[in-house]
């Protein structure tokens, strides 16, 4: 998993990239956000990037620095197969008294990997085909926790833990965990990834960095009714691409002010993500364009396939835009990207 694979989060992923580049990385640190925002995915490639023996780093565009995808380190945690990377996560009982995490880990991997990390809770228990009200994160779990970041690293780098809605601890697991946050051996990095600190011991949270997503979903509203029958109209135009209706949308679309164009492409990047997390992962997507058709249907033309060049092209207008491009040459190369692109789904 790599950062440019997430969509949207730019800030929060070119600060944390900052953090780990300047050498103080934080042993324990809590992510906080709605799966559908892309916390466990965040986690995820956070690791990756930190392990990577070549991150790249750009000059341009929204993206600061990158793993780079293709080393030892990054393939193997890419493939969730690293043997220093560790994951604690809500598992329900199968009768034995020691059962923890160990006991669904192929489960839980496999589920990563087919939902790029996208699934919630209540996925994964649907995953298990188990009663959602039962699983939690037990004393077994937090004892194999005090135990695996004991241990010297199996490649000499980084041990990593990722615990997965931390706020499904029983007391006890929580009360074992605040010894290990509080005195971890060097090189050891614990990501907690939840969607909110309410259900969390405040001793947890008092010990741990706290970064929080950018919830992308509620910051459109407002912007719904203005851009999204605009939206649906260009869209359209893209997959008929008649020049001359095209470039009379263009128009349309150029003759917005600077900081409209801005606010256009936002939401348009806003769309393109909850179309994605529903193809891909079956998330509930009202995407409230005021055309029902539209919203049923589209969601299926923006897929694995296509989302990172969509997701490129608009960032890469936003970017211009904001260079103070001329609107009507960068919206027309924009409609020929994200034409290209949505006819690789």
């Amino acid at each position: 998993m790599q950062f440019k694979d997430i969509v949207g989060q730019r800030d929060v992923i070119n600060r944390l990239t900052e953090i780990i580049d300047s050498g103080r990385v934080s042993h324990a640190q809590l992510l906080l956000g709605d799966e559908r925002d892309g916390s466990l995915q965040l986690a995820w490639a956070y690791m990756q990037y930190l392990c990577c023996s070549h991150r790249v780093h750009h000059e341009q565009g929204d993206l600061r620095a990158d793993s780079c995808g293709e080393c030892p380190e990054c393939k193997k945690i890419s493939q969730l197969m690293h043997p220093d990377l560790h994951f604690v996560f809500p598992n329900p009982p199968n009768g034995s008294p020691s059962v923890s995490s160990d006991d669904y880990m192929a489960e839980f991997l496999a589920f990563l990997r087919e939902r790029k990390a996208l699934g919630t809770l209540d996925d994964f228990n649907r995953y298990l085909d188990r009663d959602i009200k039962t699983t939690m994160i037990r004393e077994s779990d937090a004892a194999n926790i005090v135990r695996t970041l004991g241990m010297k690293s199996y490649e000499g780098g980084w041990r990593m833990l990722v615990i997965w809605r931390p706020s499904k601890m029983n007391k006890e697991a929580a009360n074992e965990l605040l010894k290990t946050l509080e005195e971890p051996m060097p090189q050891t990095l614990i990501l907690l990834v939840d969607d909110s600190t309410e259900e969390l011991l405040p001793t947890i949270v008092s010990r741990v960095q706290q970064v929080r997503l950018k919830s992308e979903g509620g910051e459109r509203k407002p912007e719904n009714a203005e851009y999204g029958p605009l939206l649906v109209d260009w869209l359209r135009m893209l997959f008929k691409l008649k020049m001359k209706e095209l470039a009379s949308q263009v128009e349309k679309m150029a003759a917005l002010g600077r900081e409209e164009q801005k606010q256009f492409l936002t939401y348009a990047l806003g769309v393109m993500r909850d179309c994605f997390l529903k193809s891909a992962a079956g998330l509930p997507c009202s995407l409230g364009s005021g055309d029902e058709k539209f919203d049923a249907m589209f969601p299926n033309m923006v897929t694995v396939n296509n989302i990172e060049l969509i997701n490129d092209a608009l960032n890469d207008a936003l970017f211009a835009i904001g260079r103070n491009a001329y609107g009507k040459i960068a919206f027309m190369e924009l409609s020929f990207r994200i034409s290209k692109a949505l006819k690789k789904r």
